[in-house]
Formats: C-alpha cells, structure tokens, sequence
C-alpha cells in the first residue's frame, strides 16, 4: 500500500502563538522587541475554513446550484448537476474496480471537462488523485507514479489510451468512454463523502523530476481547505466569477484554479491553446509571473484579481497588474500547499513583499543552526502550521530532511522551504529567491534574483534571469529582443558591486517556460554555453 501514514505528524491543534516552554526557550537568542515581532509576524490569522474537506465544500455547491455553470472548456460546458451526475457515474466505475478511501487513483490525460469528472470522483470516493499531463511527462515518470502509488486504475481519455504505461494488475479506464456509455453499475452513494475526514490526503503531487526521480507530495483535505477556504487564499473566488484553468494539471497552482472554483461555487474556464484568450474572458487569473508577463495586460482590463507565486516577481509585473485588479504576489512550495504567504500588491508600495503567513500557518526567519534571526536579517524561511502537507510518498529519507519537528508550537511539523526572506519593520516578508540561487562568484556572496532585479530596472527591461556559469562568471537573459544590454548593465553597474556584473548579458523575445510555467533555466543555460562557444566570447 503507499504509504499514506505521515498524517499524525501534522497535528491539527490551532495556531495559538505563545513561545513553548521547553528546557531552554528557543527565542532565549531574540532580543524582548524581536521575541514580540517574532510572533506577531509570524503567525498567521486564525481562521476556521468554512468546510473541513474540499470534498464537502464540492458536495455543496452540486447540490446548492444545479443549474450554473461548473466548468467552461471550448464551446463544451457542463452545470453543476451535470458535473454530479457525471461523476457518480464515474465513481461506480471506480468503486466496481475496487478503488476505496485511502486510495490513489492516476489521471493520466489533459485540460478537459473529464479532467474535472476525475478530480471529483475520486474526491467522492475519499481517494488521493494524481494529475500528469500526457505528451508532456515522460512515459518512465508516469510508470514510477503509478507503481509509488500502487493506484489500482489509471483514468485517461479514450484518444490518449495507448500512450499510458499500465502495469498488469492496473485497470486503465477512459473517462469519456464512461461518460458516453450506458452504466450498468448503481449510482455512487452519498455515504462516501461523509467518509472523509480532514487527514485524508486528497491529491499527491509529483515534482517535475529535473534532477531526478518524481517525489509525490502528500497533500491533505486539510492543507487545501485551508488556502481554497479562506482569505485571502481564495481569491474572491465565488458564484458568478470564472476563474482561468491555464496551468499545467500537474503543478500544484493548477489545484488553486480547479478546486479552488469548484470549492467555491465559481465557473471555471478551461483554456485552449490560446492562454490569452482565456485570460480576456475570466475575472480571477492564477499564474506564475513568467506566464502573466507573456500576456497583454491592456486586453485583460476585466480581470477583478490575479495572483502569482511559483517564482520571483519583477517589481513592474506586479505595478502593471495592480494598476487595475487586485494583485497578490505570493509564495509557498508544494510541501506547504501551493502559497503559505500572500500581500495583495499597490503601485505606491515602498517593497513588493510575499505579504504575511495566510491563516493558520506560521513562518520562521531560521539561519543554519535552526535558530531565530533577528527581525530585518536575511535567512531561510520555513513554514508550519496547517499548510505542512503530510511528507513525501515512499520516501522517509527526504521527508525526515526537509520535514522537522516544530520547537516553536510543539506536536506540530515545519517545512524547509529553501527560499530566503527578511521581515520588514511592518512585519511583510522580502523574497530574495532561493537558496540555491546564492552562490558565490570570485569568493563573494552573489544573490542571483539581485542581479535580475538590477537588469529589470533599466527602462528597455521587462524581465530578467540570471545564472551562474562558473566560479567567475555570471550569464544573463533579458527581453524584450530590443532590451539593450548595455542600459541593463548599467543598472547594475550602480546598484550592486563590481563582481555581480553579468559577464553576457543576452536579450531575448521571451524568457523560455517549463510546461508548470517557471523559466527554463536548464535551456537558458544551454543557450548560454551555445552563444559562448559559438561567439567565441572570453570568460574571466
């Protein structure tokens, strides 16, 4: 069986911040000022979400509006009753193959209205779903998620059958086939949904496998209701509005747009091969900076909110959205359920910050040492609180890494985000990247989001990105194509010291995306190694 057991190590006591009585107490190194800061700041709202499961809060909405539109894809919809009734007929599918609570079941196919059929029969069955995207993951990646889960029956679509690995003691089930055919099984029965329970995962996620073997995040109904049902991580989201479905299935802010409408009574409109086309057409847009800097903000000027996290954002994305939308800039890892922190962003704001911990959850400012940082100094963010998701699938090893015993709110967990912050005196964190992107050029400490930000200051410069291609040398991507080098320079120049200087710095039409949406930064440093062999440019 997968090993589904990591539950209890997210207790599920609430926030409450006051510093634990231990042996020693773990703010003894905190000034009295920063130990009152350090729990102001860090401990988000207590909120209760309006339903304990995102299976209950879908169940509502079926029942609570029949007749409105759940889903939008192409000239295709499908109501809330219809959505239903589909998926009941899906469930009995499901049920007769012995899929139960507890379960994973693997939705091998792309965006479409059986997409979200799947997602909420297995929702109704208590069962964890799995999303990849075929033609985009890899044949060996679908094969380890399916045997790492054990799920008895692969969900695809009939036109994509035969590009699923199925192992022999699978049942691969094409869901508009179901939908299509005359179900001789009996209608799913409502007892299921009250079978959940808030610790039941509901969905496990699978990093892209870039440097490696796919991880599966166990995500909880908890974690999710806990964003998707309350403020400000729902968006706004509710009956009347439609939300953009334009990320891929598998990347954890695809559920922020999928669950999060359905949880929340909303359309949700799923895109064709144009994302622009959508983004014209719906009132909440959830995307990573990257994909939000590609469209025409002038053509979206009926969008009510966006929301971005996933990478960096450059400071003038962030100024042109929130000139007309409610803008939130935010961030979170996988491990934490896609955002623990959210600000909404002003034009007039001195910092574009990730705001403040979202209800429930906590987040800690630690050095190396796991010990608290003053208030103002930079460090690594870890997060705890209901946004902790139950480990990683299979894997004890990597789980007991980045997965910690919170010494601030005892029986709770912390996560190792590996992003750098700071507070601000008015208590919203600074995002300096990841940790990964500090390295050292020449023997000197460079923050590469620091350069990028630089290069983005220069008037020609929309977006940035910066690499390190040795111990000596930087490279660096600006677009648009017209970006002019030497004014991107220049920015750095006089912002930052001599040794931050980008050795190449080379202007693009577009940043290059992965399928989740980020920058590609393997290509880029592809492209780099190509432009410097091929210009035959010295290296310091």
């Amino acid at each position: 069986m997968p090993e589904f057991s990591l539950h209890a190590l997210n207790g599920s006591q609430p926030v409450n911040p006051v510093i634990p009585q231990f042996h020693s107490n773990p703010l003894a190194c905190l000034s009295p000022e920063d130990r009152e800061k350090f729990l102001e700041f860090g401990w988000g709202a207590k909120v209760s979400p309006r339903h304990a499961t995102i299976s209950a809060a879908i169940a509502y909405w079926l029942r609570a509006q029949p007749d409105t539109i759940a889903v939008e894809c192409g000239c295709e919809t499908m109501t809330y009753q219809e959505l239903d009734q589909a998926s009941n007929k899906l469930v009995a599918v499901l049920f007769e193959h012995g899929v139960r609570r507890g379960d994973a079941v693997c939705l091998y196919l792309r965006r479409s209205l059986e997409m979200v059929v799947g997602i909420v029969a297995a929702m109704k069955l208590g069962a964890a779903y799995v999303p990849q995207h075929v033609g985009v993951a890899p044949e060996k990646g679908l094969l380890h998620i399916s045997k790492v889960t054990n799920a008895k029956v692969l969900l695809t679509l009939g036109e994509m059958a035969d590009q699923v690995p199925v192992q022999p003691h699978q049942k691969l089930v094409a869901i508009d086939d179901v939908l299509a055919g005359q179900s001789s099984s009996p209608e799913a029965p409502d007892l299921f949904l009250q079978q959940v329970e808030p610790d039941d995962l509901a969905m496990i996620l699978f990093t892209s496998g870039t440097t490696g073997v796919p991880n599966g995040v166990q995500v909880t109904h908890r974690n999710l209701a806990n964003i998707l049902l309350t403020a400000p991580g729902g968006l706004g989201m509710r009956p009347g509005l439609k939300v953009g479905q334009i990320l891929s299935i598998a990347f954890d802010m695809a559920a922020w747009e999928i669950l999060g409408a359905l949880s929340n009574g909303a359309t949700l409109v799923i895109r064709g091969k144009s994302i622009q086309e959508t983004a014209e057409e719906v009132d909440i847009i959830v995307a990573t900076p990257s994909i939000l800097a590609s469209l025409d903000h002038a053509r979206c000027q009926q969008v009510k909110v966006a929301a971005v996290a996933g990478e960096p954002c450059p400071r003038s994305l962030a100024d042109k959205w929130s000139s007309f939308c409610i803008f939130y800039n935010s961030c979170g890892p996988t491990e934490t359920t896609i955002i623990n922190t959210a600000e909404a962003h002003f034009p007039e704001k001195d910092v574009l910050s990730i705001g403040s911990p979202t209800p429930n959850n906590t987040v800690y400012i630690l050095d190396d040492d796991l010990q608290p940082l003053p208030i103002g100094e930079k460090g690594e963010m870890w997060a705890g609180g209901d946004c902790v998701t139950a480990g990683y699938l299979a894997n004890r090893k990597l789980t007991d890494e980045r997965y910690r015993p919170d010494p601030f709110r005892p029986g709770h967990m912390m996560f190792r985000t590996r992003d750098l912050g700071r507070w601000t005196d008015t208590g919203e964190l600074e995002h300096f990247g990841r940790v990964d992107d500090l390295v050292k050029i020449r023997g000197f400490r460079v923050e590469l989001d620091g350069v990028s930000n630089a290069l983005e200051r220069a008037d020609c410069c929309v977006r940035a990105v910066t690499l390190k291609l040795d111990d000596r040398n930087l490279v660096s991507f600006i677009s648009p194509a017209t970006a002019c080098p030497e004014k991107a320079r220049e920015q750095v120049n006089e912002s930052l010291p001599y040794y931050c200087m980008p050795t190449v710095v080379l202007p693009l039409p577009e940043l290059p995306r992965t399928p989740r949406g980020k920058l590609d930064k393997r290509l880029l440093h592809q492209l780099a190694q190509t432009h410097i062999a091929g210009e035959g440019v010295e290296l310091n």
